[in-house]
């Protein structure tokens, strides 16, 4: 299983959201790659970097920090944020992402999605499925759908999509373990699904749960800030599966 650190950005800075609200934004870095040099240097291989201001803005903003990050260290990047179009896939594959992760645009325009699916391939392309209660959200988490999400994914991999990321955005940032119940049955009805897990990680048992269900990956980010979990134990856990 992948363990994925997340860095969430918003005005250049490293920063924590609870549950997908910009007003509870937290600062814990003003230097990104700081961070990111950290991770890399306790045997961590991945990184989950988020583009705040983009997902916001509806476009890519924080492309330099991503061309940063990916030039300094070798941490394989999977970039999201408010990816809208071809012109903002080709600047976030340009600047070093190795994966990218689209959320609303696979709902408000489905055939672009997939079309970034067929000409950059199944395996650049995480389908970003953020859900509350049970329900799919966009623009940030700001919009709510009237997508179920298990039927979301099923949708998606019946169109080839291999990798998921889903957070249940009740979960995120809360420090109150993940979804366990959802993500078992999503894998049950997808078993060859790469399913990553996000939200809610609090220990280093949680890790553990993701792991023994099947999850391909798990994003960690607030239990790594708030000293939950330390990037030994992270390293231990990497060094041992």
């Amino acid at each position: 299983m992948r363990i994925i650190p997340a860095i969430d950005i918003i005005e250049g800075q490293c920063v924590r959201l609870s549950k997908g609200d910009y007003e509870t934004k937290k600062v814990y870095n003003e230097n990104p790659l700081e961070v990111a040099k950290a991770f890399e240097d306790s045997g961590i291989e991945y990184l989950h970097l988020v583009d705040l201001d983009g997902a916001k803005s509806k476009h890519i903003v924080n492309h330099k920090i991503l061309e940063n990050i990916a030039t300094q260290t070798n941490l394989k990047i999977d970039f999201g944020g408010g990816l809208k179009s071809d012109k903002d896939l080709k600047i976030a594959f340009e600047c070093g992402a190795k994966q990218i992760t689209g959320g609303s645009v696979a709902v408000t325009d489905k055939s672009l999605f997939l079309d970034w699916v067929t000409k950059f391939g199944a395996d650049k392309i995480i389908l970003g499925a953020d859900a509350k209660n049970g329900m799919i959200a966009t623009g940030g988490w700001k919009e709510s759908s009237d997508l179920q999400i298990e039927n979301f994914i099923r949708d998606f991999v019946k169109d080839g999509i291999q990798y998921v990321i889903s957070t249940d955005i009740s979960k995120d940032g809360m420090l109150e373990g993940p979804s366990v119940d959802l993500y078992t049955s999503i894998l049950k009805n997808n078993p060859k699904l790469n399913l990553i897990a996000s939200g809610g990680i609090s220990s280093l048992q949680d890790v553990e749960d993701v792991f023994e269900i099947g999850c391909e990956g798990v994003i960690i980010g607030k239990a790594i800030y708030e000293n939950r979990i330390s990037l030994k134990e992270l390293e231990r856990f990497v060094l041992e599966h």
